[in-house]
């Protein structure tokens, strides 16, 4: 796991100044603290910070193939690198080295870019050749490592692994994209379509770029897609089996490494699984931390303790104090965009654990988005229903009319919280989904921008791209469209970004076994009623993991890994609460009606409504504001 940075010069391949390249290469030193390396040459520079986990002292980069026709640099993990070494060695291949970085430019000398096909894992990497005077830049296929780019004035294209690699190029524009704010207030992170900055741009999950010399840039192009639109034949039993085996080589293949590994175990299903699966593949104990807070609402600590007790795990945990609001001015530097999920903070603690004892730690993230784990995936299913039995000449007028005047009630209990369902129900399914994705609807969203920064957005809104994506998914059922817009969407956007920033922030290297793609496109092709039944999601998955784990651990109601943010800033936020529409970075931007900002948080703060999590996106984006050093 590592951090990259480069240039290339597509106009004129100018000289590459190296110091300029290990500056921005530095900037990123926490993904790699353990080597660096840049190599340059006429209109191209490629720079690499290091963190060991595979072959540790043997492939250092940049690294070159043999012949000096190819250079690379990587970040991520090829998991099944030794069966292709294998095959490309068959084949005639040589190799120096014993890590994946080499077989990676091995497979793309044998098959140029159709290498990406061949590659099993989670990868951002940058492979420049020198005969075709070329660089392509490649993202794996879930997005699970980022890849910023940007044009920059003196001709060139500026990449690297993270936002603050680019801003350390003295050339990039610091320009605030007023539609990233718009798409950020909307979701709580700035979705992979979009940055916060003008002109840059990040490379989409599963595509590849290629750069010439003294040509245009081209567009990204598609490598791979996850596709619903078919459907496996089969007994459950025989389904079941199916998965347990893509489970165990999924799980199997990502405990390769040569320094300390271990995983995540919130007491979850997910985790749960994959732990159980590691304790089933290891001939030692496996090593799981898990974070606990003091508040019996949030804590799941006893669910981890009960999973680890099972398979007799070296177990470590620790409680974390819930008021841990200190760490917002670090988490807005760590993420760099402005990114709202206040699950980051826990994230980031029990990744300050995991790295006290390991290197690599499993996580059970991607199950909720490939399988139908989410609560909002079953709601959807089940509005669909509804939609086909009721006309649309109905459902508008008659909902719509409910939604409207039907009272926003955060504090009901959830079956009385109506009317996001009626105005749901009310659109096609496609509009109703991104309606119960987002955190701010459209309604809200209006009241709080000025007449500004509604001139600057104009008629884009921010549910418009994905509304589209849902569309066009290659897709049999509004589950599956739900499905396929988490996956390309909601994952890399929120939960892969989430994962990567607090990870590799203290040196971590997070793997996901459950988002394994071969295992991912089997999921997609079950039957509906195999993800679905009742009111139980990922309902193969947790009926396979019967065999392993307790009923308690597998059905008992999903708890996020959450923070008390709307108790916070009743409490010791109140006073920045209050600050919000007067605080130096957010209040000169002129994007937010002052008034109103003022008037919610003084709502919030009396307990008359609960505006928490709009009001934590406005500390967030204003604490973004301030690290980036923008003002607008």
């Amino acid at each position: 796991m590592c951090g990259i940075a480069g240039l290339f010069h597509y106009t004129t391949p100018k000289p590459v100044d190296p110091a300029r390249v290990e500056r921005m290469c530095d900037a990123m030193v926490h993904r790699g603290p353990d080597g660096s390396g840049v190599w340059t040459a006429q209109g191209v520079g490629l720079g690499h910070r290091r963190l060991s986990i595979i072959d540790l002292e043997g492939s250092p980069q940049p690294m070159h193939s043999a012949d000096g026709r190819v250079a690379i640099v990587f970040n991520g993990e090829i998991y099944n690198f030794q069966e292709l070494r294998r095959e490309l060695e068959q084949g005639g291949a040589q190799f120096r080295t014993d890590g994946d970085t080499e077989v990676i430019i091995a497979a793309y000398q044998r098959w140029g870019v159709d290498c990406l096909k061949h590659l099993h894992g989670m990868f951002a990497f940058a492979l420049y050749d020198q005969h075709k005077r070329e660089l392509l830049l490649a993202r794996d296929r879930f997005g699970v490592k980022p890849l910023f780019m940007a044009r920059l004035s003196d001709g060139s294209i500026a990449f690297a692994s993270e936002l603050k690699g680019l801003l350390a190029h003295p050339l990039l524009r610091r320009d605030i994209d007023p539609l990233a704010v718009e798409d950020y207030l909307t979701w709580g992170y700035v979705p992979d379509h979009r940055s916060i900055l003008k002109g840059v741009e990040k490379l989409p999950a599963g595509h590849y770029r290629l750069l010439r010399h003294d040509a245009e840039p081209a567009a990204p192009v598609q490598w791979w897609d996850i596709s619903f639109a078919e459907r496996r034949k089969g007994s459950t039993a025989d389904l079941s089996a199916e998965l347990l085996h893509l489970m165990r080589e999924a799980v199997s293949s990502r405990m390769v490494s040569d320094v300390p590994l271990g995983a995540f175990l919130s007491g979850g299903v997910d985790s749960s699984s994959v732990v159980a699966l590691m304790a089933e593949a290891s001939r030692e104990p496996v090593r799981t931390c898990s974070i606990g807070f003091d508040v019996a609402s949030l804590d799941e600590t006893s669910y981890a303790q009960q999973v680890a007790d099972l398979f007799h795990t070296d177990h470590h945990a620790r409680t974390v104090d819930p008021n841990d609001f200190d760490a917002i001015g670090t988490l807005a530097t760590m993420f760099d965009e402005p990114f709202a999920d206040a699950s980051a903070l826990p994230t980031w603690r029990v990744c300050q654990l995991a790295r006290e004892k390991v290197t690599v730690a499993l996580s059970g993230d991607g199950a909720d988005e490939a399988m139908a784990g989410y609560r909002r995936q079953v709601f959807h299913a089940r509005e669909e229903q509804a939609r086909a039995i009721l006309p649309a000449a109905l459902r508008k007028p008659v909902f719509g009319a409910l939604g409207a005047i039907w009272p926003k009630a955060d504090w009901a209990p959830r079956p009385l919280r109506a009317k996001t369902t009626f105005l749901s129900l009310a659109a096609n399914g496609d509009e109703g989904y991104a309606r119960a994705l987002a955190i701010i609807p459209p309604e809200l969203r209006a009241t709080l921008y000025s007449a500004d920064f509604e001139r600057l957005r104009g008629d884009y809104r921010a549910e418009q791209p994905l509304v589209e994506m849902m569309r066009k998914a290659p897709a049999r059922t509004g589950l599956d469209r739900a499905q396929y817009a988490d996956l390309k969407f909601w994952m890399p956007g929120d939960i892969l970004t989430k994962v990567d920033r607090t990870s590799m922030a203290v040196s971590l290297e997070a793997r996901e076994p459950l988002l394994d793609h071969r295992l991912v496109e089997f999921a997609a092709q079950l039957p509906q009623r195999e993800r679905i039944r009742g009111t139980q999601g990922k309902w193969l998955l947790k009926h396979t993991m019967e065999r392993y784990l307790p009923v308690d651990i597998l059905y008992r109601p999903k708890q996020g890994f959450v923070t008390p943010i709307s108790e916070w800033l009743r409490g010791p936020l109140a006073g920045q609460a209050r600050a919000i529409a007067s605080s130096a970075a957010l209040a000169h931007t002129g994007w937010f009606d002052k008034a109103r900002l003022s008037a919610l948080a003084e709502a919030h703060i009396a307990g008359r409504s609960d505006h928490g999590r709009l009001l934590w996106q406005l500390l967030m984006l204003d604490q973004s504001l301030e690290s980036l050093k923008i003002s607008g």
